[in-house]
């Protein structure tokens, strides 16, 4: 079997645009969003326009929301060399309960 290649980022995504893709991608709504993350609907579309900045506070709030680490949102496309931001996989639910792996 041939060696898997890993992807390349095949575009830059804005921060703005990764807040929009990923409440997309969860069905909500701008006014859903504002109303789990407590931030006004507006000032949620001037951040997917990328008319305001996103901040920290305001990432911490929409990460909650939207169920995702506040890195996804400040770093879009991020990658490093050589690691994986997946965990390893665990193959066995008995690997699960103990806290081991075949890797370990």
């Amino acid at each position: 079997m041939k060696e898997f290649r890993p992807a390349r980022r095949r575009v830059d995504v804005s921060v703005g645009e990764s807040v929009r893709i990923i409440r997309e991608l969860q069905g909500l709504s701008q006014s859903e969003l504002a109303t789990l993350s407590r931030i006004p609907q507006a000032t949620i579309s001037a951040i997917e326009h990328d008319r305001v900045r996103l901040g920290v506070e305001r990432a911490k709030a929409l990460a909650r929301a939207l169920e995702c680490h506040p890195a996804v949102l400040v770093f879009p496309g991020w990658e490093l060399p050589g690691q994986s931001a997946a965990p390893p996989a665990v193959h066995d639910a008995d690997e699960i309960d103990r806290g081991t792996s075949r890797s370990a």
